[in-house]
């Protein structure tokens, strides 16, 4: 037998309303205010300008998901392409050719390493950027690209000593600095032959230096530095990587060390208190946040005068510079007398 119909009470009620509403749209950053205010880096990538000056480019420029000009950042020649466009149409540097499989920097972020440093310069001379040769720059583990010294340089007139335990990084440090007019007379590219050294046969008698620079190598092992590779392309592919991409690695001495990012910075930091009076300046950038409190510890112990801390940032990475002094309040203001003024 047959069940009778329930009766569905009526009711006065409208379904709920729900409105309809369109995917929400992509903001597009028109600026990278996370970058230093004087950075050439901070608007968008005009590709039409690049393009123009380095016509290589143009192959590898594609639009993404978002509609918007851009290349692909987890192919090595793509970024090779367009660091070599920015040096030109943003540092003077026609030529610049780097080895296979060497690292390839980030350009953004290593001028916001130069602006930043030149900002401190600028707080030890009565908020005046000391400009021009006069300034003398170590740039510890230039590199094959030879990035800090040409940015410095072309930024501030600074001059540069660019060192390196690689020879092969050297010879191509060398190359960039011979084939472009701008820089030749300016960068001096230095062989350190023993590797366990960093300012040790650097400095030359009675030499000094107001400033030194280094982004050092942050692995403790080559698993760990490949691992960290295998994460960076990940990330940019938006699919798992499990095999490492040729010139995203870098070179070994580039990317990892034997105690990682703490055991250079800490053998960086006692070495440089035996040039104490031949640098105004000794600076690192340091990836890792946890060492900081470790960096402290070595530079008090080193009995440095006076630290400062930059923070940096570059899209979702963030990072700084420790920057430290021997010198006394009066060492520094003779100092900024006998050289700056």
């Amino acid at each position: 037998m047959s069940q009778p119909k329930k009766e569905i009470p009526k009711t006065s009620q409208k379904p709920p309303f729900v409105k309809k509403t369109k995917p929400a749209e992509r903001k597009i950053r028109q600026e990278k205010s996370e970058l230093h205010p004087r950075s050439k880096h901070r608007g968008r990538y005009d590709f039409n300008l690049l393009t123009k000056s380095s016509p290589e480019l143009k192959s590898f420029v594609q639009l993404n998901k978002f509609n918007d000009e851009s290349i692909d950042f987890s192919n090595p020649a793509a970024v090779i392409a367009l660091n070599k466009a920015l040096l030109k149409v943003y540092y003077n540097v026609d030529l610049w050719e780097i080895p296979q499989n060497y690292l390839c920097p980030p350009i953004p972020g290593r001028a916001d390493y130069i602006h930043h440093i030149a900002d401190l310069l600028g707080q030890s001379n009565k908020s005046k950027i000391p400009t021009g040769k006069k300034i003398k720059v170590l740039d510890i583990g230039t590199g094959s690209s030879c990035i800090f010294s040409i940015i410095g340089n072309k930024e501030y007139g600074w001059s540069f000593v660019g060192t390196d335990i690689d020879k092969v990084a050297i010879e191509s440090a060398g190359r960039i600095v011979a084939n472009n007019k701008a820089l030749r007379g300016n960068i001096e590219i230095r062989f350190q032959s023993n590797p366990r050294n960093i300012f040790y046969g650097m400095f030359l008698k009675e030499e000094v230096f107001d400033l030194s620079i280094c982004n050092p190598p942050f692995h403790a092992s080559l698993e760990e530095s490949q691992a960290a590779s295998l994460r960076k392309v990940t990330n940019l592919k938006g699919k798992k990587i499990t095999k490492p991409i040729l010139n995203f690695g870098g070179q070994n001495n580039e990317l990892w060390c034997e105690g990682g990012e703490a055991r250079f910075v800490r053998d960086m930091i006692f070495q440089s208190k035996q040039f104490a009076t031949s640098c105004f300046w000794f600076s690192t950038s340091i990836s890792k946040q946890s060492n900081l409190k470790t960096v402290y510890d070595i530079l008090k112990r080193a009995g440095a005068a006076d630290i400062k801390t930059i923070p940096m940032a570059q899209g979702n990475k963030t990072s700084r510079v420790v920057a430290w002094t021997f010198l006394t309040p009066d060492q520094q203001k003779k100092w900024i007398a006998e050289r700056w003024n």
